[in-house]
């Protein structure tokens, strides 16, 4: 399964397009490229969302719901999370990812790992904050699953 092209991932995809690197084998290939994601956070990302499947768009894990992009796995530590507001304390931030995290985008950055609360209390904040996302970004798309199918319009009668 990939992310579609819909309006609400095009920045996401535009901008992991643009750093995507083919690679079909070696150390660091993921799903047909270079990736762009510790392997660790990779493994918290599927930790985190069991049993959510995880996409390799372009080398970077991303997490979607009815076709829209929710959790994407950046770099060595980042998670972007798409929400309708930031996300709230005791959660830790992580540095910006412009121009997703830039004012007015819906996507914010948090610490994947939470040092400052203890391992349960952590995996329990970002599971949930997961769940949010997932749950804000599947009302961002009309398709009825996560596999990206349509929802069939009803047709009028008489039409």
């Amino acid at each position: 399964m990939t992310l579609p092209e819909l309006p609400q991932n095009r920045a996401l995809l535009d901008l992991l397009r643009q750093q995507g690197v083919p690679q079909e084998s070696g150390a660091y290939a993921y799903e047909g490229w270079e990736l762009h994601a510790h392997p660790d956070l990779v493994e918290r990302l599927e930790d985190l969302a069991p049993p959510w499947p995880v996409l390799a768009v372009f080398g970077v894990p991303v997490l979607a719901a009815k076709g829209t992009a929710a959790v994407v796995g950046w770099g060595m530590g980042i998670l972007l999370v798409r929400l309708p507001e930031a996300p709230a304390e005791p959660l830790e931030l992580a540095k910006p990812c412009p121009p997703l995290t830039d004012p007015g985008q819906g996507w914010y950055s948090v610490c994947p790992w939470q040092s400052e609360l203890h391992s349960a209390e952590s995996k329990a904040q970002l599971s949930l904050l997961i769940r949010h996302a997932l749950s804000y970004a599947a009302t961002l798309s009309d398709d009825d699953s996560i596999t990206g199918r349509r929802r069939r319009r009803p047709r009028c009668a008489g039409l």
